[in-house]
């Protein structure tokens, strides 16, 4: 499917099913989001990495509008729907202050591995250890997506932006997979250094070496 959406860029990833909260002060969207909110309508919001807007994003709908401001700022509250692609960037629009784009929504496969989203959780469970981070989620563990996780995980704004761009959740898994396996022993080496550096001063207990 092929369609034409207003566009709000962001220098974040938004992954589909991601609540996100924004706060809305430019003419230009404040223009965007009062008449998405009034008909009804999606936005899309494009990754900018690098200060460029790429070509992949998504689309998110309004849920509330949880405060207008005098000065007519917003506080909104936003839901991810779908990945989509940018065919072709709209800068101009008559009688509007936005952009927009006209985009395609390329089939998504939400179907992966019970066993690898274990693994992948496993590994970013053990991330949060080492970091001392709690998180808690909107579902049971069994289920999550990649996608639910994936802001969790340690990621650049790079790497999730790589991520939005697989299409099937056996890819998405495996990556997480990837990412952690390469980042936990780095962790693990500079957990290993803050006990070292701890026990640094204090009386310390060591077996002797003998030399026969």
């Amino acid at each position: 499917m092929t369609n034409f959406i207003p566009v709000f860029p962001l220098a974040i990833v938004v992954f589909p099913g991601e609540d996100l909260n924004l706060h809305i002060f430019e003419p230009r969207y404040k223009q965007l989001i009062t008449e998405c909110f009034m008909e009804g309508k999606p936005f899309g919001i494009p990754a900018v990495i690098n200060n460029k807007v790429s070509e992949w994003g998504t689309s998110v709908k309004i849920e509330e509008i949880v405060k207008t401001y005098d000065n007519g700022e917003m506080d909104i509250r936003t839901k991810g729907m779908q990945v989509f692609r940018t065919l072709e960037i709209i800068k101009t629009i008559p009688d509007k202050l936005y952009s927009g784009a006209i985009v395609n929504y390329p089939p998504n496969s939400p179907t992966g591995s019970k066993d690898l989203m274990k693994k992948v959780l496993s590994g970013m469970k053990e991330m949060h250890r080492i970091l001392n981070i709690s998180k808690s989620y909107k579902k049971p563990e069994e289920e999550l997506s990649a996608y639910d996780i994936a802001h969790h995980c340690g990621l650049s704004v790079e790497e999730e932006y790589e991520l939005l761009t697989l299409l099937l959740e056996l890819q998405r898994q495996e990556y997480l997979k990837r990412h952690l396996a390469k980042v936990l022993p780095v962790l693990n080496e500079t957990e290993a250094l803050k006990d070292k550096i701890k026990l640094n001063g204090h009386f310390k207990n060591l077996s002797s070496f003998d030399i026969d």
